[in-house]
């Protein structure tokens, strides 16, 4: 866990909650409120093996994908805008953490999936497919 990531999210948190604005919490428990666009990027294959936010080890090979808010296990159709390729991937880190406009990081096989390898992004939408089991 990266401190300085937590100590900004909490303090996006404090700041809402006196702005009088919905808590981004809200939408880790209605994920299925609606769709998402942004940039999509993917992990560095030299991560394979390396273990992730939710505990788990990152897979190459598997059709997952980090998100900044959306629950670990809930499923996400991701849809590259450029050709209309979608994959569905479970959501088991946290990420992108470069600019906001980049909404998911996908694993390899994700990418390939997504035809955006030789890009190195995508503009994709993102839909909750199926929200996480408790």
């Amino acid at each position: 866990m990266r401190t300085g990531n937590s100590f900004r999210y909490f303090g996006i948190l404090a700041l809402t909650a006196l702005a009088g604005l919905p808590s981004p919490l809200t939408a880790q428990t209605a994920p299925a409120s609606g769709k998402q666009t942004g940039t999509a990027i993917f992990y560095s294959d030299n991560l394979h093996g390396h273990a992730l936010t939710s505990g788990e080890k990152y897979d190459k090979n598997a059709l997952t994908a980090a998100h900044r808010t959306l629950p670990f296990g809930t499923m996400v159709r991701v849809i590259n805008l450029k050709n209309d390729k979608s994959v569905v991937v479970r959501i088991n880190d946290r990420g992108p953490h470069g600019p906001k406009s980049q909404v998911i990081d996908v694993s390899g096989r994700a990418a390939q999936e997504l035809e955006m390898i030789k890009d190195g992004r995508a503009k994709v939408t993102l839909e909750v497919v199926q929200a996480a089991k408790k």
